[in-house]
């Protein structure tokens, strides 16, 4: 008979398993996005959240106002709902924006990783240039869009639509600044003495 060797592996109870599993998400959801970048990205990026927050706040004011008008008073505020929907894009735009300047977008880093360096960094380089185009195209798009359909009024606020779509000019061509930002940083965290 062969003897088998005793097994070493630890055994977690589901209780501590899952203290490890919310303690490693409350880490990785409280950590400092910004953490290492210069005064003047933190700055940047810390524009962009308050934007953000600002609308959506506004946004979670008026569906509240809306809620508690409709059903506990007996009246709704008809321009809520126009409000709400035109605010969306922004807040859109604004998460896109600081997730590319975070590097928090969904990429392929896996494959890229696995190629190496001159492969990697050529192909870092090409998909971020295409990203960039890409975006700088839409937004070009969006302003054919917006001239042609921007000085529309909206239903009920009576506001010109172009405040709103706005929002897909200035999206896609701050994404494409950020694409373009990030070449930029790659390009001198490379030049740097100490990346060596």
């Amino acid at each position: 008979m062969h003897d088998r060797p005793p097994d070493t592996r630890v055994s977690l109870s589901d209780a501590e398993l899952a203290r490890q599993v919310d303690a490693a998400t409350r880490e990785a959801e409280l950590q400092d996005l910004d953490a290492g970048r210069s005064r003047f990205d933190r700055a940047i990026n810390a524009v962009a959240e308050a934007l953000g927050v600002a609308v959506l706040l506004t946004i979670v004011f008026v569906v509240f106002l809306n809620a508690l008008g409709r059903y506990a008073l007996g009246f709704v505020f008809i321009w809520g709902d126009e409000l709400v929907l035109s605010l969306l894009p922004w807040l859109g735009m604004m998460g896109m924006f600081l997730s590319i300047r975070r590097r928090q977008i969904i990429r392929i880093d896996f494959f890229i990783g696995r190629l190496g360096g001159k492969t990697a960094s050529v192909l870092n380089f090409a998909t971020h240039m295409f990203a960039a185009a890409t975006f700088l195209w839409l937004g070009i798009v969006s302003l054919q869009y917006l001239n042609f359909f921007g000085g529309d009024r909206t239903i009920y606020l009576g506001l010109q639509k172009g405040w709103f779509m706005a929002a897909m000019v200035v999206g896609p061509a701050i994404a494409s600044i950020a694409y373009l930002g990030l070449l930029v940083q790659a390009y001198l965290d490379r030049k740097r003495p100490d990346s060596a």
